[in-house]
């Protein structure tokens, strides 16, 4: 079985790298640890883990990256023998992992799935266990580290209704992967079972809850001063926010055209959009141009910049690891990605901030958090344009009303923490038995 996947791994590799790469050079700042995407790694990395014991988490991405900066931060003081290894899969990943945690805890990019590499990367990490954060499957990956009996973990698992068809379909392939894991914990009882209807030992498989609402807390220092920034386009204090966050192709030209109709009945409104892919900039800012909305770039913004009141209409977020710090001074906020794509951003974390939010139809990815937010009033959810458009006047309209939703979508957030304790609970259990 290995073989074949093998066999058709390099085959789907030498296609789709053109493709890959072209996506890595379009992101920018590639060339910055490459080589380790291959399994080659420096002997300062090598030195540095020898005789430790090693625990190996992956975060895929930036969202994944929040919740392991919270693993860790509970991790470390009942585990400080542990050496922490943190491997991501892309550029922006990785550009939050130096910004979110210390210097001593070592950050690599998560190799290709090839079997050499993989056997490579394993050879110099050398893991005591390895924790996989919402991560995709990768079998050699597995597979190796099986064979090498690291125990494996999967937390904040879930596990959308055409994963399990896919993964049920090559249920030939994954299942003997998916009995290796030594515990998982779900965000909720529907993805727990059926996870332990594609193989994962049925006794190691909890529902603990979303992590993501535990990596919502926003202790942290906010590096980014929005009033300050703000009043540099001459946007006043109390003026009526719209930001529009993680938005995806279609979603910005509606958001613009919705701004422009109400800004005229809405004195000092402003927008903020911070589409969820940084390298599409230019394209949303060729849509706001077409519409004569006066914006600027936030990459263009130095402190010698200064624009005078109404000069300015809207903000373009051209730059990653920001996002929070805007949602918390806006009036109204859009969760994007749920109105002209499938899947839906995280509304976790401007519910933590007690903020209004709306969301399009589109919440697949996200549906049992949407469902708690909409069923407990701490969120609009709208079927459309037309109804968005509705939605942010009376919001905007009725502080009232924004008040009582941030309210509501804060005690939703409050309700469902925990899940952090119970993963790192699980995970030290296993470690320490084994």
């Amino acid at each position: 079985m290995r073989w074949l996947y093998n066999f058709f791994f390099v085959i789907g590799f030498v296609v789709s790298a053109p493709f890959y790469f072209l996506k890595m050079w379009r992101r920018g700042n590639w060339q910055t640890g490459f080589a380790q995407r291959f399994g080659n790694h420096s002997g300062r990395l090598k030195q540095g883990l020898t005789n430790r014991t090693v625990l190996w988490l992956h975060a895929v991405s930036v969202g994944e990256v929040n919740i392991c900066t919270q693993l860790i931060q509970a991790l470390e003081p009942r585990a400080p023998n542990l050496k922490f290894v943190v491997s991501t899969t892309t550029s922006t990943g990785m550009g939050e992992l130096q910004r979110r945690l210390p210097q001593h805890i070592e950050k690599i990019y998560y190799p290709i799935d090839g079997r050499k590499i993989v056997r490579r990367t394993l050879s110099v990490i050398h893991p005591s266990a390895i924790v996989l954060i919402e991560a995709e499957i990768w079998p050699n990956f597995l597979w190796n580290a099986a064979d090498r009996g690291i125990p494996l973990f999967l937390v904040n698992a879930r596990l959308s209704a055409k994963s399990f068809r896919g993964y049920k379909r090559f249920g030939f392939l994954f299942r003997p992967i998916f009995q290796s894991f030594a515990g998982v914990g779900c965000q909720n009882e529907e993805d727990a079972a059926r996870l332990r209807q594609l193989g994962f030992p049925p006794d190691n498989v909890h529902a603990f809850g979303n992590l993501k609402f535990d990596a919502a807390k926003l202790e942290e220092r906010r590096p980014l001063d929005v009033i300050h920034l703000l009043g540099q386009l001459g946007v006043k204090r109390d003026a009526p926010i719209i930001v529009a966050g993680s938005t995806h192709a279609g979603e910005e030209a509606i958001l613009a055209d919705i701004f422009l109709r109400l800004r005229k009945t809405i004195p000092g409104l402003f927008l903020i959009l911070v589409p969820r892919h940084f390298e599409r900039g230019k394209e949303v800012g060729r849509e706001l141009e077409s519409r004569g909305v006066k914006f600027v770039y936030r990459s263009v913004i130095t402190p010698q910049t200064q624009r005078e009141p109404g000069e300015i209409d809207c903000l373009l977020v051209n730059s990653t690891g920001e996002l929070r710090f805007f949602y918390e001074h806006a009036s109204v906020i859009f969760v994007g990605k749920s109105l002209t794509a499938d899947g839906g951003q995280s509304p976790i974390e401007p519910g933590a901030l007690g903020k209004a939010m709306i969301f399009g139809p589109n919440m697949q990815n996200f549906a049992p958090i949407a469902d708690a937010f909409v069923k407990n009033k701490g969120a609009v959810q709208v079927r459309d344009a037309a109804e968005l458009e509705k939605a942010i006047a009376s919001l905007l309209a009725d502080p009232n009303q924004r008040n009582e939703l941030g309210k509501n979508a804060l005690q939703v957030v409050r309700e469902n923490q925990g899940a952090i304790t119970r993963t790192v609970d699980m995970v030290l259990e296993k470690i320490s038995s084994s």
